[in-house]
C-alpha cells in the first residue's frame, strides 16, 4: 500500500526539515537527531528476544509469520520455471494442509515480474485481502551502482509490467559521504517512477543495506531520510551483504517508525530481510513489532519478512503443533 497523496510528500519534508532537502538542511536535521545508545538498544532487543509464548499463541504466530513473508528468489540463475515453482509454493505452502495461509508476496528481479503475475493468475493482488502481491527489486539491485536514468527506467519497467511493490536500494556510498541531498532526491525520483498509468503508485520499500552503514546512528539517519523522501517501507538489507537483518537494527528502525507515527500520524512499514531462517527467530521479530509499534503493524502493508528458507522451518514447526511430531526434511520443498 503506497502512501496517500504522494504529491504532498516533498512539501511535508520541507515543512519538517525547515528548508529545502539539500545536503546542508538534511545534515542539520539528521545529525540533530538524538544519538543511539548502542548498549541500551542491544539490551532492549535481547530482552524482547527472550519472551516466550504459549503453544496456542505459537500456532497463531506461525500462521502470522507465513502471512507476512515475501518469498524471495534473487539469483542470477533464476528462470521462469523457478519463478513458477516459487509462486506455487507461495499459493500453497503446505499441500497437505489446506488451512495453511498464503504468503504476502513473491519478490523477484524485474524481468521475472510478468512470469510471476501469470503464474499467480486470479490470486494476484493485495495481501491484506488474502491475495499474493508481486515485489520487484530495482535501482541496480543489490549494489545501487548505476546512473539515476538507469534506476528510474529499471523501476518504471517493473511497474509497467505489473509489479505491486518496488524494493529499491539507496546509494550507500553517497550516504556515507554525507551527500544526503542526492540520496533524498534519488528516493523521491524513484517514488515518482512508481506511478502507474491510472495515477496510483506501487508501494516503495527502501533498502538501507544496514550491514554497510557501520553505525546505529547511520542506520537511524538513513531510516529518517528514506521516510522523509517518500518510502512506504524501510528495509534492512538486500540479503547479499552480512550482517543482514538483526534484531537490534530492526528494533531501531521500528522505533524510528514509531516516532514518525507520533509526529505525523502516518504509518510506515518495516521489512527485515536476510538471515531470518528459523521460526524461533521470526517470533522474536513478531514480539518486537508488537511491543514497539503495536499489534496493528502485524499486517502485510506494515510489516514483512524478506526470506527464502524461513518458510520451510515455519511449515515444519506448524506441522509439529498439528500432529505432535516433526516430519522429515522431505515434508517441505527444497528451495
Amino acid at each position: 500500500m503506497s502512501r496517500t497523496d504522494v504529491q504532498t510528500l516533498p512539501e511535508r519534508a520541507v515543512e519538517l526539515l525547515g528548508g529545502e532537502p539539500d545536503d546542508t538542511t538534511l545534515r542539520r536535521y539528521l545529525h540533530g537527531l538524538p544519538g543511539v545508545d548502542a548498549v541500551g538498544l542491544e539490551q532492549r532487543a535481547a530482552g524482547l528476544g527472550t519472551r516466550s509464548i504459549k503453544t496456542t499463541s505459537k500456532a497463531w504466530a506461525l500462521d502470522k509469520i507465513i502471512q507476512l513473508i515475501d518469498l524471495t528468489t534473487l539469483e542470477g540463475s533464476d528462470t521462469p520455471g523457478k519463478v513458477r515453482s516459487l509462486v506455487a509454493k507461495a499459493l500453497t505452502p503446505d499441500a497437505a494442509d489446506p488451512t495453511c495461509p498464503r504468503v504476502a508476496a513473491v519478490c523477484v528481479y524485474g524481468d521475472m515480474v510478468p512470469h510471476a503475475i501469470a503464474a499467480l493468475g486470479a490470486a494476484h493482488g493485495d495481501p491484506d485481502n488474502g491475495l499474493v502481491a508481486v515485489a520487484a527489486v530495482a535501482t541496480a539491485f543489490p549494489s545501487g551502482r548505476a546512473s539515476l536514468d538507469v534506476k528510474l527506467a529499471d523501476t518504471a519497467d517493473a511497474v509497467a509490467d505489473g509489479a505491486d511493490e518496488i524494493d529499491m536500494v539507496i546509494d550507500r556510498g553517497a550516504f556515507l559521504a554525507g551527500r544526503y541531498g542526492l540520496v533524498f532526491d534519488q528516493i523521491a525520483r524513484v517514488k515518482q517512477a512508481c506511478r502507474r498509468a491510472d495515477g496510483s503508485y506501487a508501494s516503495l520499500k527502501v533498502i538501507l543495506e544496514t550491514g554497510e552503514l557501520n553505525t546505529y546512528d547511520n542506520i537511524k539517519r538513513a531510516s529518517w531520510l528514506a521516510i522523509l523522501a517518500g518510502g512506504d517501507f524501510i528495509k534492512t538489507s538486500t540479503g547479499k551483504v552480512q550482517p543482514a537483518a538483526t534484531l537490534p537494527t530492526t528494533l531501531l528502525m521500528l522505533e524510528v517508525v514509531r516516532d514518525w507515527h507520533r509526529a505525523t500520524g502516518e504509518k510506515i512499514g518495516v521489512k527485515p530481510a536476510g538471515g531470518i531462517r528459523t521460526s524461533k527467530d521470526a517470533i522474536k521479530y513478531l514480539v518486537t513489532v508488537a511491543e514497539t509499534v503495536g499489534e496493528e503493524w502485524l499486517q502485510p502493508h506494515l510489516f514483512r519478512y524478506g526470506a527464502s528458507s524461513l518458510l520451510n522451518d515455519v511449515l515444519l514447526q506448524r506441522q509439529k503443533i498439528r500432529t505432535g511430531a516433526y516430519s522429515g526434511a522431505d515434508y517441505v520443498t527444497i528451495d
